[in-house]
């Protein structure tokens, strides 16, 4: 889910933000994590502390001996003493043999991330990092939706259009009660990303609960490549009316989206409609690029960190669509950079915002990869609106709410979108 999350290059100055907000914390079913706030630096971080020594070999395998020195950091409640203990118990009298020390030792590191108790943060080993790099390209397999966790659920954050999974009748909130039957209980994100992403042309069946069913329902869905439009673009109808849909905020999005202010300008339109229902996120500087298109030199988003220091982005540009009459599209999909965006044009009254409440994923990831090729995504920042409303866990309320119903999604109507139209056209 990875409802994606922004990434921050360590190699750059912080203002070079290439942040994939996904997600969310969220992970992309394509699969990955959720492009939600999260910052990433591509360069080695060299882990310090004391190093792990091998005493011996045995049948059994490698068993560790105890650091000499304890390293200065820690608790002095703290006992690594019972760290290199578990590790040999689990060499020596494990009924289960064979296991790689390696998996041993990432899972134990996983283990130390797990403890935070934060569904965003997480630790890949390198095959994992591999993906999930690899997945923020815009191309890959899977089934095309991005998972998170809420209230301790696994949800459909937002399935992708022209994916596998809408096209099986997956939908933005729908609860994932299992995974090729197996329970979701107390599943981790990252683990269930594992077990639902694979090669073109095999299948996942998922057990779905939608809002408002009477039961659950089994949903085989086949895995595809898929490759993500992030700025598709309508210029302006009859009316006048145009519209640009932003399904993510990916590398390419900057670009397209001048593209398609430019050609819309062009046609001088009476209104706009920026869609940005069932999208997860993906890089901020994209974020507060769009943003700077209403909103000239002014903050766009704030982030809070732990040691309580602030820092504010700004937006830049001209402004260029300051005049034009906009509604903005949201809904539970709507997750990360998406509420960034949404938020700032709503606390400057640049906006009217339709739609339902967006997802609530407000936190800022950091993605160390680390010296093996392994990674860690960690939550370092919370996010707020120029206002200091809080994104994270409330998310951005819309000015007017249209459910969109069942019978909506079966007939093909859209009154989120009508509705948009009407109060462009008043």
């Amino acid at each position: 889910m990875n409802i994606q999350e922004i990434l921050h290059h360590k190699k750059t100055s912080h203002r070079n933000l290439i942040r994939p907000l996904a997600i969310g914390g969220v992970i992309v079913l394509f699969v990955c994590t959720f492009a939600l706030g999260f910052q990433i630096g591509i360069s080695a971080n060299q882990s310090r502390g004391s190093e792990i020594t091998l005493e011996k070999e045995t049948k059994e395998g490698k068993l560790l001996k105890t650091p000499k020195e304890k390293p200065s950091f820690l608790h002095k409640d703290v006992d690594f003493n019972l760290l290199w203990e578990v590790w040999n118990r689990a060499k020596k009298d494990a009924f289960v043999k064979d296991t790689p020390d390696t998996k041993l030792f990432y899972g134990a590191l996983s283990g130390v991330i797990s403890a935070l108790d934060d569904p965003y943060s997480v630790f890949f080993d390198p095959d994992t990092a591999k993906k999930f790099k690899e997945s923020l390209s815009g191309t890959f397999d899977g089934i095309g939706a991005e998972i998170g966790i809420k209230d301790s659920q696994l949800i459909i954050v937002t399935p992708l259009d022209n994916s596998p999974a809408k096209a099986a009748g997956i939908r933005a909130g729908d609860r994932i009660l299992a995974i090729d039957k197996r329970p979701t209980n107390g599943m981790a994100v990252d683990h269930a990303v594992s077990i639902i992403r694979g090669k073109k042309g095999t299948q996942v069946t998922l057990t779905i609960y939608h809002e408002g069913a009477k039961k659950e329902e089994d949903i085989s869905i086949t895995r595809n490549k898929i490759e993500i439009a992030s700025v598709t673009w309508k210029t302006p109808d009859e009316k006048g009316i145009a519209t640009i849909k932003v399904s993510h905020f990916n590398e390419d999005t900057e670009k397209k989206f001048g593209q398609a202010v430019k050609e819309i300008l062009a046609k001088k339109p009476k209104g706009l409609i920026l869609d940005l229902r069932n999208n997860p996120g993906g890089y901020l500087n994209a974020a507060v690029s769009m943003s700077g298109y209403w909103i000239d030199g002014n903050v766009v988003v704030s982030q809070q960190f732990s040691d309580s220091h602030k820092e504010d982005l700004r937006s830049f540009g001209k402004a260029r669509l300051a005049d034009v009459s906009t509604v903005v599209l949201i809904n539970e999909g709507s997750a990360s950079a998406s509420e960034i965006v949404a938020g700032a044009l709503q606390d400057y009254k640049k906006a009217h915002l339709v739609g339902k409440k967006t997802f609530g994923k407000g936190s800022v990831q950091d993605l160390s990869t680390l010296k093996d090729g392994s990674a860690i995504k960690l939550t370092i920042a919370k996010w707020f609106t120029p206002l200091g409303r809080s994104i994270d866990k409330e998310g951005i309320t819309p000015d007017t709410v249209v459910e969109m119903k069942l019978e909506d999604y079966e007939t093909k109507k859209d009154p989120q979108l009508d509705k948009a139209r009407e109060i462009l056209l008043k």
